[in-house]
């Protein structure tokens, strides 16, 4: 069975769309992070215009170590928000291009498989072994590829339960640092 040059074209057309929808999906995340940066930044330029303005009017020692001290409470807290909102952002991107990307395989895949079954079928007498072992070599494919999406999942499932176990030890850490700087 050969393929017509529409059923190529569709194909290619197809493909093409797949291609912009993606890069899309990227240019979105992209575009995120870029707001986060650019919100991160500004926020940034302000609590440092707002932290020298108070450091001008600082009378003694004391007051000074104070408001140094308060500052790194709101520090570390903020860099663990925006890292977890970078995370979320790069998670969130790679989920929707992971789904795009897997049902574009499935798609493949079945489309070959179909292939292969068309081809069997009107495959010449006395060949029955080289077909049997072409469809061996599918069913190898398929199960190697399922096995390979099963381990990229384990893996993404583990980094996040990494993160989050991280996330929470830096702010329960954070939440003990600024109780002692509290009682001192």
């Amino acid at each position: 069975m050969a393929l017509t040059p529409e059923q190529l074209i569709a194909s290619h057309k197809a493909n093409l769309e797949t291609l912009f929808g993606l890069t899309t999906k990227a240019f979105e995340g992209v575009e995120k992070i870029v707001e986060l940066n650019v919100a991160a930044s500004r926020a940034a330029l302000t609590e440092a215009a707002n932290h020298t303005q108070a450091l001008l009017n600082v009378k003694d020692a004391q007051e000074l170590l104070a408001l140094q001290s308060s500052l790194f409470q709101p520090l570390a807290e903020k860099t663990a928000a925006y890292n977890r909102h970078l995370y979320n952002i790069a998670t969130s991107t790679s989920t929707e291009l992971s789904k795009t990307l897997e049902a574009k395989a499935g798609e493949f895949q079945q489309g070959f498989n179909n292939l292969v079954e068309s081809t069997a079928k009107n495959a010449p007498a006395g060949s029955e072994t080289a077909v049997a072992v072409m469809k061996s070599a599918v069913s190898a494919a398929n199960n190697a590829f399922e096995s390979v999406q099963k381990a990229v999942k384990q893996a993404s499932d583990l980094a996040e339960a990494n993160l989050k176990a991280v996330s929470a030890t830096a702010a329960s850490a954070t939440q003990a640092a600024a109780t002692s700087s509290r009682k001192s």
